[in-house]
């Protein structure tokens, strides 16, 4: 059995350095090929076929590489074992490593398959990629939490449990998970074999009660203390994989101190400089923002309880300024190294309008139109610019037109898109139309906005006797 793995590993090893050798050579089409071949031999060969690959993948990004074509996507979806599932997802993945759920497919076959070192490996890139982004995903960590679960590492569980919770605060079966996967953690490190051990460890109820009430905090900041132990570590053995740089970055950002956040983003600049790689600048940028936008939370934190704190309500003000300016900024930059990309487009007109830079948030609007997800939104934003500007009646053909064109009417943008519509027909002086509107939108939600006043002003200017 030992010569058995040896061989095939020795196989493995013969695809991957023709790979890496395609590689260098930038034919990355066929890399790939070669890398994934090479670990159908070694499905778990993480330094020598996964690690390798991914960092390939960001370069091949780095340079224009396609995503994959529907063709592609077809033959690779799925698989009839776990390895044939993992390996289509990895494919489909290092062709487009900004697609998650490609790696979340990648993790959920690893597990299955039981490719342990793989496993662990995509599920802490999903991790670090789910923490950083702007919305995280409940599914994702979700996923993650029953994947760490089954591969035995309790408090990574935990971790991504707490995450959850954080975005699913009411949730009882999360918060019943984490007392579980609490419990269970504390048992594993204290190694209790037995009830008799487990009440010998707590000698008292107040003690047992002050553990439960510090746990999760303590568990919390171990957890993230031995995360950046970990990415010292793998950095310290390979210092230029774009992925260690990445883990050890997001390790110090998840301190959530002043101190770990800038030693990140002072990291990736860095390797910014070096490389020319602007994954790296986008990264930094991300974990600037998020500084800012704790920082906020802190101080607002601090003015629930003293409202009357006049340095804390300026300092607010100074870091709501301060966000408003590096967003502005991280998505212009942004926009510069992916000018065709829609999203991005979208992302920069929305900072532009809150600057009230209506002229140049247009013509990204306008341009964002063509993606299908943003369509209405671009739309909405667009009239929404020209009523800023005080062009009414060209608001109102493209919100008007943009109604006429979506079906669910009571959604939130179905809301939105209306809600828009009536102020312009307002402010041009369309009493009527904007009255109709507003009432339409307090019949099936009269919270909404400020629809209950508007419609009573409205009623009172029209019910207003004219003078003779």
């Amino acid at each position: 059995m030992i010569e058995e793995n040896g061989t095939l590993l020795a196989k493995a090893k013969a695809f991957f350095t023709k790979g890496r050798k395609l590689a260098q050579s930038s034919n990355f089409d066929y890399a790939i090929e070669m890398y994934i071949e090479g670990l159908h031999y070694a499905p778990d060969a993480l330094e020598e076929g996964h690690l390798p690959l991914c960092e390939m993948a960001m370069h091949r990004k780095g340079k224009g590489g396609k995503k994959p074509s529907m063709v592609e996507k077809v033959k690779r979806m799925g698989g009839k074992t776990p390895l044939e599932q993992m390996l289509n997802a990895e494919y489909l993945f290092v062709k487009d490593p900004d697609h998650l759920p490609y790696a979340e497919a990648m993790l959920k076959a690893a597990v299955a398959g039981n490719y342990i070192k793989t496993a662990d490996w995509i599920a802490n890139v999903i991790f670090q990629t789910n923490n950083s982004s702007e919305k995280p995903s409940l599914s994702t960590y979700i996923l993650l939490k029953d994947s760490y679960i089954q591969l035995k590492k309790l408090d990574k569980a935990l971790a991504a449990c707490q995450y959850a919770v954080r975005l699913k605060p009411d949730d009882k079966y999360l918060a019943d998970e984490f007392k579980n996967l609490s419990a269970e953690l504390t048992m594993e490190r204290g190694k209790y074999d037995g009830e008799s051990d487990f009440r010998e460890s707590i000698k008292d109820r107040d003690s047992q009660q002050k553990l439960h009430a510090q746990g999760e905090t303590v568990r919390s900041e171990s957890y993230r203390v031995q995360a950046v132990e970990d990415a010292r570590k793998k950095i310290a053995q390979n210092p230029t994989l774009p992925a260690n740089i990445f883990e050890l970055a997001d390790a110090l950002s998840g301190l959530e101190t002043d101190a770990g956040e800038n030693d990140a983003i002072s990291l990736l600049e860095s390797t910014y400089n070096k490389t020319d790689d602007y994954n790296f600048l986008q990264r930094a940028g991300q974990i600037k923002i998020k500084q800012i936008k704790r920082k906020i939370r802190q101080a607002k934190k601090t003015l629930q309880t003293n409202p009357n704190d006049e340095p804390t309500q300026t300092a607010v003000e100074q870091l709501q300024v301060q966000l408003n300016n590096t967003e502005l900024e991280h998505y212009r930059v942004k926009m510069e190294h992916y000018p065709t990309n829609l999203e991005t487009k979208f992302d920069y007109a929305t900072r532009l309008v809150r600057n009230k830079k209506y002229d140049e948030a247009i013509p990204l609007f306008q341009e964002a139109q063509k993606d299908p997800k943003r369509r209405f939104s671009s739309l909405s934003q667009t009239g929404l610019c020209f009523f800023m500007k005080g062009w009414f009646a060209d608001a109102i053909d493209i919100l008007k037109s943009a109604l006429d064109s979506y079906e669910t009417k009571d959604s939130a943008m179905g809301k939105e898109l209306r809600y828009n519509l009536a102020r312009a027909y307002e402010e041009n002086g369309n009493t009527q139309e904007a009255l109709d509107i507003f009432r339409k939108i307090a019949q099936s939600d009269f919270a909404y906005k400020d629809v209950s006043q508007r419609v009573n002003n409205l009623r009172n200017k029209l019910n207003k006797p004219t003078s003779q």
